[in-house]
């Protein structure tokens, strides 16, 4: 992630990307608690969202009483990214789940943040066109690779990651790659006219340019090693919050990862739970497949290791600072809270609604839901593209 605001409205021929838009927020007192609290007790705690598809976990557990069944009174408040971003810092907003490597870069700069567990594996992808020679990321070396947006985008970060891997410098100094930085919307058109050789993208962008024949993707981060058993997402608490009441930031947590499980298990329930409630603004058919595309399989210790490992990628593909230490950082951005274990994870049942966990559509199929363009897309995109 970076901090590009909301509002902001991209638009592909392929795909409506996320419409959430900015809610202008009136600024809240800081602080983690209402004034003249102490103990336990931190009083109402604000969840934020951006209204995308992957944050179902945060509806869900909201509607279906998750929060309450941890003895919590949450208020879930739509944000932006800025507001988002400041407002975790600043202690306005107390949680929110939210893309790994945009946690560690805003760790890196001073911002309190902590990580608590993993909610969702990747969507990013490298790709090229149908018709393209290059076979892998390693012959990428010299060519020209899309970006959407801004070349700090999570796609780019992943594309300097898979780069970096294969040993190309993937800084614009070092000039082995040329970053093209556009508006989403021109990326499929500008491969197909060759004016480049390579795209980063997310999902559902990713598989609708599949299943409409525009590319064939050479790096997947939900499928190819190391990338596919690392966390997308992830739990953030406002640090000074989980430091004052760890209690809280455990059940929130705890309360999220339940929700989680929910998805994974009720893709098409959740899908109309988020739009129903008007979380977000999309079909329900493209929201379910939009949820599939995803792993809600949440966890602890791989969450750490996800942490981990990002930050060790990434100053290797010197998305950090020379003289950040990715270990030290990584530590700086996780928090251990008591019961939020691998093992409570696993312990907790939800239910299974009957057809609530239909097929998973085919590249051509889920493209085709789109009318050409004309539907609304929200999941993973905003977060995923700028």
């Amino acid at each position: 992630m970076t901090s590009t605001s909301a509002r902001r409205r991209p638009r592909t021929r392929f795909v409506v990307a996320g419409l959430f838009g900015a809610v202008a927020l009136a600024l809240l007192p800081v602080g983690c608690g209402k004034s003249g609290q102490t103990g336990d007790d931190p009083g109402k705690i604000k969840v934020a969202y951006l209204g995308l598809t992957c944050e179902a976990p945060i509806f869900v557990a909201q509607e279906k009483g998750m929060f309450a069944e941890q003895g919590v009174d949450v208020e879930v408040v739509r944000t932006d990214w800025d507001g988002l971003r400041e407002g975790l810092a600043s202690g306005q907003f107390h949680a929110n789940h939210t893309l790994v490597m945009y946690i560690l870069k805003g760790v890196e700069k001073g911002s309190d943040f902590k990580i608590t567990a993993g909610v969702h594996t990747g969507c990013l992808r490298v790709q090229v066109p149908p018709n393209s020679p290059i076979k892998s990321v390693a012959e990428l070396k010299g060519k020209r690779i899309g970006v959407p947006s801004n070349i700090g985008s999570p796609p780019a970060m992943f594309a300097s990651r898979t780069l970096a891997a294969v040993g190309i410098d993937p800084t614009v100094e070092a000039k082995e790659v040329t970053w093209v930085a556009m508006d989403p919307v021109q990326l499929g058109a500008r491969l197909q006219q060759g004016e480049l050789d390579a795209i980063a993208t997310s999902d559902p962008i990713g598989t609708i340019l599949e299943g409409n024949k525009v590319v064939r993707t050479i790096a997947d981060q939900a499928k190819d090693q190391p990338y596919a058993d690392e966390y997308c997402c992830a739990v953030v608490v406002n640090g000074d919050f989980s430091r004052k009441y760890p209690a809280a930031a455990a059940k929130v947590t705890k309360a999220i990862l339940k929700g989680a499980k929910w998805v994974q298990e009720n893709p098409k329930a959740a899908a109309e739970l988020g739009v129903e409630k008007k979380y977000i603004t999309a079909k329900v058919d493209i929201n379910t497949q939009a949820l599939m595309q995803l792993k809600y399989v949440p966890g602890v210790a791989k969450g750490k290791r996800s942490v981990e490992q990002a930050a060790e990628d990434m100053k290797k593909a010197k998305l950090l600072s020379a003289s950040t230490d990715p270990a030290a950082l990584a530590k700086r951005a996780w928090a251990d809270l008591d019961g939020v274990t691998d093992e409570w994870v696993t312990a907790q049942a939800v239910e299974r609604i009957d057809g609530a966990r239909p097929a998973r559509l085919r590249p051509d199929l889920f493209a085709a839901l789109f009318d050409g363009g004309k539907g609304n897309c929200l999941c993973c995109t905003r977060c995923c593209i700028e």
